[in-house]
């Protein structure tokens, strides 16, 4: 059974404030009740939570911020949960699936069979206990990142670096880097948070330092800048005197 808690989230879509590299799952149930409870568990455990409440919400917040997970209802309000994974796999054509679990009252074997013809990862029947549900998202996720390219992701705020494929995404939208623009956002990314001074960037992205010669290196922020935080928050900030840090805007 659903396991009462006593913390409160407030209720529609809600997103956790953090701005780590923590795992997205997107919770889409129409029981106000069961999305709180989840995502103040999978909130507790690390996770970036988003909430809907109906499947075409479901459809924008995939749409807007996709998750690395979906917990999908299958009695939805408007598009039953069945209609919105078709919706969901149809768009992603031969690309990467989102995994999706199955979130249902409904314990018949048609229903699993539909479910897992859609593409779905799991499939879990009401009652259920949040630890349980809990244990099979992180199952599913660790699945899923053995599963080829992108299981090995550099990510902060809405910045992320896939390691295997080199593909570089600032809020959903892909930026074209060069190979050197590419080493300098990695050196950045694997110290986020970290003030790094110029000598340590020249040194490490150029493997020498530039004699007397730093411009080189405050061109390529400034390229850098111009693709990652052009129209965003921007997140690579200069520290006068010392060199620079990728990190979230203060104030």
């Amino acid at each position: 059974m659903l396991r009462p808690m006593t913390s409160s989230v407030p209720s529609g879509s809600t997103t956790m404030d953090k701005s780590t590299n923590e795992p997205r799952v997107l919770v889409v149930d129409d029981e106000e009740h069961i999305t709180e409870l989840l995502a103040m568990g999978l909130g507790y455990h690390g996770f970036d939570v988003e909430r809907v409440a109906s499947g075409r919400a479901s459809l924008a917040a995939v749409e807007r911020r996709r998750p690395d997970l979906i917990v999908l209802d299958v009695m939805l309000p408007d598009l039953d949960g069945f209609e919105v994974a078709r919706r969901i796999r149809s768009a992603e054509g031969a690309g990467a699936h989102v995994p999706i679990i199955f979130l249902t009252a409904r314990d018949t074997t048609s229903d699993k069979v539909e479910g897992l013809r859609l593409g779905s990862d799991d499939y879990v029947t009401k009652p259920f206990s949040i630890e349980e549900l809990i244990e099979r998202v992180k199952a599913v996720l660790r699945r899923a990142g053995a599963a080829g390219p992108g299981e090995r992701r550099l990510a902060f705020a809405d910045l992320v670096l896939d390691e295997d494929t080199r593909d570089v995404w600032r809020n959903g939208r892909i930026v074209d880097l060069t190979p050197t623009e590419y080493r300098l956002l990695h050196y950045l990314l694997v110290n986020a948070r970290r003030v790094l001074t110029r000598d340590q960037i020249l040194e490490h992205v150029w493997e020498y330092t530039f004699a007397g010669n730093a411009s080189v290196l405050e061109t390529y922020i400034s390229y850098l800048r111009h693709k990652i935080d052009d129209g965003e928050a921007p997140l690579i900030h200069t520290v006068r005197g010392v060199g620079y840090v990728l990190r979230q805007p203060r104030g």
